[in-house]
């Protein structure tokens, strides 16, 4: 019979915890929607939208995260105790998607008030800016588990949902073909237009509300 890996190990953390992971989710959820309800009750045009997208981190993800964080992305299999799944950030998260994203500001200073003492990790473009707020930290009910939250422009937000399939969970087949410098380029690229496009609409309706058109 074969020893058990530090995998196999964390494997069992996983469902072990699994139940601790859904409580924090679900909470992070009622005080994230109960925050910004004031916000999406004052959304007017039908084009304005906040949506909620929640996801826990199934079990083969969280042990390839802890795994990468590892040097050589290696666990050590005389150091297994040493590794833990709580020790991840995101294994219950929110994203919140805003359109349009002259409305983040407003979502971010409201969820800042209702968790006053998360941290920060924001993600940031080639030009260091600020392509998402993202913070971190534990719910009242659970101080065992990290959770995040998400603030992005919800353009950018839907693009990464397809992204993540298709270039972070790809067919072992295309794992190369997607981390291509020229692929990078493309991402890029995708997420100039969508920002343009935005910049560009928001502008359009500012200027026919100007005119008195409705």
């Amino acid at each position: 019979m074969s020893a058990r890996t530090v995998e196999d190990r964390l494997r069992e953390q996983y469902a072990d915890i699994l139940p601790d992971v859904r409580r924090a989710l679900t909470e992070l959820e009622a005080r994230v929607r109960y925050a910004i309800m004031p916000i999406a009750l004052e959304l007017k045009a039908r084009y304005e939208q906040l949506v909620i997208r929640r996801r826990i981190k199934d079990c083969e993800s969280a042990v390839a995260a802890l795994r990468r964080r590892q040097e050589g992305k290696l666990f050590d299999p005389e150091s297994s105790d040493d590794y833990s799944l709580v020790s991840l950030r995101d294994l219950a998260g929110l994203r919140v998607l805003v359109f349009p994203s002259g409305r983040i500001e407003s979502v971010t200073s409201a969820l800042s008030r209702v968790f006053p003492d998360w941290s920060e990790d924001h993600v940031r473009g080639e030009a260091e800016n600020v392509i998402a707020h993202k913070f971190f930290g534990h719910c009242q009910g659970n101080d065992k588990i990290i959770c995040e939250y998400q603030v992005v422009p919800m353009l950018v937000g839907l693009f990464w949902e397809v992204e993540h399939a298709a270039i972070y969970k790809p067919d072992q087949r295309l794992v190369g073909v997607t981390r291509e410098p020229k692929m990078r380029e493309k991402t890029q690229a995708v997420l100039a237009a969508l920002t343009e496009f935005e910049v560009e609409f928001t502008a359009l309706v500012e200027e026919a509300g100007a005119r008195g058109s409705p």
